[in-house]
């Protein structure tokens, strides 16, 4: 319009188009199409061109539906060749893409999910894979209908510890759900069979007890597991990443889950506008009542007690109540620890150890752990002699070894000998005070005994010191001032 009232004032086209900013020919286009009846601002569309890949586009859309959009270009590429194609492969995948786009909006229609009270709880795995709780893994269950959150951590995804923590969710709840949905995971899938899911013969035994049906979700589809993925992604943004290191001490790690679980139930949910926990106390009305007994979910191993009244598991030992040495107990690993079972008592339990490593606790035996110590056993004469003055012999004996004592078997039999002259008291006696201030000689003891009751004896520190000491002349301070004064006079 602003080219048409400048034509119209200045009746030039090039004084219209430096009014414009633009140039003659498109003042003279504009005025064209008025003339002709058309609308001055729109631009007529060119047809577009019919490209090399058009003649192909029902095969490749053919293609990519039947692979459910997961056949690449560079696969279809040849099939599209051998039909004719003679375009380049950048052109092609442009194609493909478009064709994959299109699919996409067209493959699935979608219809919000209405969950009932009390009718599914959903669970999965994540992994901590960043951080220092690398290595942790995530249980997480929600309610589908309260949006109640139940986060732990543990350190495997074994049947054992999945199972412990259902019923461990299922008593934080207050009750049962009618239907447990899980992702197919490795522990309670037994197998597939045509696309449904075999569940294994344990988590059956225990859907059972409890009283609700065992459900998996679509294989690759997280879609139909979406709240327990977000419940999966927030709990690693709040909980792992800002937390601080837990040492490795998966219990402080629970403690935290806890907290935040505590935390995250008792704030509104963005999405139903209602506080967790009090649409729980609604929920579990309608849940299904506890059972009476804890189910067994322990699965161990079976392992003979051995001589030293240790069981091994893990390339480690632990340690056995001794009067089960030679049975069969079970061992099984729970979380951080090791839990030794036999019959229905549990036995014995330890905290895990590493490859090599030994866990040994004191109450399993009949006596307290003692230093190992090498018998004495005498072989000749004048050693049986010596050892027969008792314990402070063999004592004196051991020092004068460890202290690398030369002609020690001559020593000995002298010290023998001296029992005759002295008595067997002085003589012990001599041979404690001997091992006391390290001297094993037979001259050493051969003085002692001389010494007599008269020598020297130690003190305790801090304790006063009895000793005998010889009299010396001594003088006052003005004595030396005296003197002091006749030198200098």
């Amino acid at each position: 319009m602003d080219i048409i009232n400048a034509f119209e004032e200045t009746g030039s086209l090039r004084a219209a188009a430096a009014l414009c900013g633009t140039t003659h020919k498109t003042v003279k286009r504009v005025l064209d199409r008025r003339a002709a009846g058309q609308e001055p601002g729109k631009r007529r569309s060119r047809p577009k061109p019919v490209g090399l890949t058009e003649p192909y586009t029902d095969l490749i859309f053919t293609r990519v539906k039947s692979t459910d959009g997961r056949i690449t270009a560079k696969r279809l590429l040849p099939v599209a060749r051998a039909a004719g194609y003679a375009g380049s492969a950048r052109t092609f995948r442009r194609a493909v893409a478009e064709a994959k786009r299109r699919w996409r909006r067209v493959r699935r229609v979608y219809r919000p999910w209405t969950p009932q009270p009390g009718e599914h709880l959903l669970i999965d795995y994540g992994d901590v894979t960043c951080g220092p709780n690398k290595g942790l893994k995530l249980f997480t269950a929600v309610l589908a209908w309260s949006r109640w959150r139940f986060v732990r951590f543990t350190r495997d995804e074994t049947l054992a510890t999945t199972l412990r923590l259902l019923a461990e969710c299922f008593e934080t709840a207050g009750g049962v759900p009618a239907v447990v949905l899980a992702d197919r995971m490795g522990c309670l899938k037994g197998g597939v069979v045509a696309n449904v899911v075999v569940p294994t013969a344990a988590y059956v035994r225990f859907a059972t007890h409890y009283g609700f049906r065992p459900d998996f979700c679509e294989a690759a589809d997280p879609e139909s597991k979406g709240a327990v993925e977000a419940t999966v992604r927030i709990a690693k943004s709040d909980l792992v990443v800002p937390a601080d290191d837990f040492g490795g001490d998966l219990a402080a790690a629970n403690d935290a889950a806890v907290v935040w679980c505590a935390e995250v139930n008792a704030l509104k949910h963005s999405e139903i506008q209602a506080v967790p926990d009090e649409r729980l106390a609604v929920e579990r009305d309608v849940l299904r009542r506890l059972p009476s007994l804890r189910a067994s979910t322990r699965r161990g191993v079976m392992r003979k007690v051995d001589k030293m009244s240790t069981v091994r598991i893990g390339s480690a030992r632990y340690s056995v109540p001794h009067r089960l040495v030679g049975q069969m107990v079970e061992v099984s690993a729970v979380d951080d620890r090791i839990e030794i079972w036999h019959g229905d008592d549990l036995v014995a339990g330890h905290r895990l150890v590493p490859p090599g490593g030994t866990s040994i606790a004191d109450e399993h035996y009949d006596r307290p752990a003692r230093k190992p110590r090498r018998a004495v056993r005498p072989r000749t004469e004048a050693e049986k002699r010596f050892l027969a003055l008792g314990e402070q012999a063999e004592a004196f004996l051991r020092a004068a070894a460890a202290a690398g004592t030369t002609r020690l078997p001559a020593h000995l039999a002298e010290i023998t000998a001296l029992e005759v002259a002295h008595g067997r008291d002085q003589l012990v006696a001599a041979l404690a005070r001997a091992v006391e201030f390290r001297r094993f000689t037979a001259d050493d003891v051969r003085r002692i005994l001389a010494a007599g009751t008269n020598a020297p004896k130690t003190v305790a520190a801090g304790q006063e010191l009895a000793a005998v000491l010889p009299l010396v002349p001594t003088r006052g301070l003005d004595a030396y001032r005296a003197a002091d004064l006749k030198e200098v006079a």
